[in-house]
């Protein structure tokens, strides 16, 4: 069986906020660490059926990044669900929220909220 590996390396400031994400994967084709400013990173524990969560962001994160971020995640979730499910209707809903609550955030950076 083949292994593959993921390492996420976190480095903190004085009061232990996010101040660089780095990563890499043995898989990968890149030969450096990749930068992130932020991650969600999910486990499901079939013993408590309970979602593992771990949300880390940087300080260096903006706000319109973080709900591009969001958008997108909730996209690739929706195409995750698909694939794995088949609930068209459940996946039709949740894109739908997604692109919705896209253009909410839109709307309000237009009327400067």
């Amino acid at each position: 069986m083949k292994e593959s590996t993921i390492r996420i390396d976190v480095q903190l400031d004085e009061q232990k906020v996010p101040d660089n994400i780095l990563w890499s994967a043995s898989d990968s084709s890149a030969e450096e660490r990749q930068q992130a400013r932020a991650m969600m990173l999910s486990f499901w524990d079939p013993a408590d059926k309970a979602a593992l969560r771990i949300d880390l962001w940087t300080k260096d994160m903006m706000v319109d990044e973080m709900v591009d971020f969001f958008y997108q995640s909730m996209m690739g979730m929706a195409d995750t669900l698909e694939r794995s499910t088949g609930q068209q209707a459940l996946v039709h809903d949740f894109r739908h929220f997604a692109k919705d609550f896209f253009k909410k955030f839109q709307e309000s950076q237009r009327q400067g909220a």
